[in-house]
């Protein structure tokens, strides 16, 4: 069942992924999908969803996009979104990650 709401998300980071849509998605009510997903994963329905587009945003901005189009493209609802998200998980600013590793990028070459 997890896996169902894992694909979907996976498959389409920019979708609308709200609990309520998730829960739906497996016939399940947002409480039990919640109560699943910390028991299978350790973690929340919409903690899970930040991770894949947080993820898919860091790659975005490693091949050379803007923080505001990765945000975007990745399915944050704004640039400010992406920025917690990567204060909470790499204590540094999206446009921050990526001068960083430009600078790492221009050093390997």
């Amino acid at each position: 069942m997890l896996r169902l709401v894992q694909d979907a998300v996976q498959t389409d980071p920019t979708g609308d992924h709200t609990v309520e849509s998730l829960a739906a998605l497996v016939r399940v009510s947002p409480r039990h999908l919640t109560r699943l997903f910390r028991a299978e994963l350790d973690t929340t329905p919409m903690k899970y969803v930040e991770v894949i587009r947080f993820d898919m945003a860091k790659a975005l901005l490693d091949a050379g996009h803007n923080a505001t189009e990765a945000a975007a493209r990745a399915g944050f609802p704004s640039y400010e979104s992406l920025r917690r998200a990567f204060a909470r998980h790499l204590g540094v600013s999206p446009t921050r990650y990526r001068q960083r590793f430009a600078s790492t990028r221009r050093n390997v070459s």
